[in-house]
């Protein structure tokens, strides 16, 4: 079996597995097609989508097979053309499947699955409590990311009441809130030199507890080194926009529209982003700008994983929004559902288990399974081979 990849076509063989590993904002935007700015689907009176919409035709591809947005080339044979006045490239509708956008976000944001989980990634590379961690990711405290001429050492966390304290004393020094604070603290961090000084003080340290807890720093460390990822990625400047194909708006009877929940997720992120954009040019209050910001990190942590927060988005019969972490785990998400889960002419139903010994295309089935899948071959090499004359079924 072969996959297009990008410009490329693999086989099978051409790799033995698969890792999952963060992605940097340079492969965020080799990923994309465009930068998505509007909250918009489609316009309701031409039925379009609206241009650098969620459904933006320039950015994700035509609608129709081989027509552009304008209707100016309507053949195959402008296969690859760029359309000079709705800048549409003339190809095939699947692109819409595998092309995605983009959203430059307006502060750097925290991803949620490395600082609401157990254990918190981000955490444990500041070295902080994660309770301090989120009142600094939501605006409620600030981190030291310079300690100036100040007491204070880098990392320490501070009330907004203490800040506003030291400021009017005159103390010079820097602190900041939310993910840009994380972010500037996490992109400092030299992970050969921080990986050598928790191996010399494990040496030294005799306190269990605390050799515990460089032991867990020490492996997050090594992990970043050996994977090649910068912790600093963990915090969000640009924001992946999945295929709108992977999230449709289905037309129904009397010109409603059902639509997938992840497009009302991303729609909250665009317009709060945007509103925080205008905000930031306007030279708004701080105390404005941080509740904005705060809505922003909520907003994007609705979109990544809903039911990680303490208070999920909400439909309006109260079942909570389906994330996009919420359409890959369970049962019936897209690993177990759509990839793992197939039916066939010939098959059983078994509990899916991981194989950590078998190949990437390989798939361990239980004896008597795999006697009923390929039956029909044995009893064919059975009876060729005169061993049986009839099978009893």
């Amino acid at each position: 079996m072969n996959i297009e990849y990008g410009n490329r076509t693999i086989s099978h063989g051409d790799f033995d597995s698969i890792a999952l590993r963060l992605a940097s904002p340079e492969t965020i935007l080799q990923w994309s097609h465009g930068e998505v700015k509007k909250p918009e689907t489609i316009n309701y009176r031409t039925q379009k989508p609206e241009k650098t919409g969620l459904f933006c035709e320039k950015i994700f591809g035509p609608v129709k097979d081989f027509e552009c947005a304008c209707g100016k080339y309507k053949h195959a044979k402008y296969r690859g053309i760029i359309c000079e006045k709705c800048g549409v490239e003339v190809t095939t509708s699947k692109v819409r499947r595998e092309r995605m956008g983009y959203i430059t976000l307006a502060t750097p944001v925290a991803h949620i699955w490395f600082y609401r989980t157990s254990p918190s990634y981000i955490a444990i590379l500041l070295d902080m409590a994660t309770t301090k961690l989120v009142r600094v990711l939501y605006y409620e405290s600030y981190i030291i990311t310079d300690s100036g001429n100040t007491d204070l050492k880098v990392g320490d966390v501070i009330k907004i009441s203490y800040y506003n304290e030291l400021k009017e004393r005159g103390y010079e020094f820097e602190a900041l809130m939310g993910g840009e604070g994380a972010r500037k603290l996490l992109s400092e961090i030299d992970l050969d030199e921080l990986s050598a000084e928790l191996e010399t003080e494990l040496k030294l340290e005799n306190s269990i507890e605390k050799k515990k807890k460089m032991l867990k720093r020490l492996q997050v460390v090594e992990s970043f080194r050996k994977s090649g990822n910068r912790p600093e990625w963990m915090i969000l400047t640009v924001l992946p926009v999945i295929p709108p194909d992977l999230r449709p708006l289905v037309p129904l009877e009397g010109g409603r529209y059902a639509t997938s929940d992840l497009n009302d997720l991303y729609r909250r992120v665009i317009t709060r982003n945007n509103r925080l954009k205008h905000m930031m040019e306007i030279n708004t209050p701080d105390l404005i700008l941080r509740n904005e910001k705060r809505m922003l990190q909520e907003a994007v942590d609705a979109l990544i994983d809903n039911s990680r927060r303490a208070r999920p988005i909400k439909q309006r019969n109260g079942t909570p929004l389906k994330s996009l972490s919420d359409n890959l785990k369970g049962k019936q998400g897209r690993f177990r559902q759509n990839l793992l889960g197939k039916r066939v002419d010939y098959s059983a139903r078994s509990v899916i288990t991981v194989g950590p010994e078998l190949k990437i295309y390989e798939c361990g089935l239980p004896k008597i399974i795999a006697l009923e899948i390929f039956k029909p071959f044995i009893i064919k090499e059975l009876e060729e081979k005169s061993y049986a004359s009839s099978i009893k079924g």
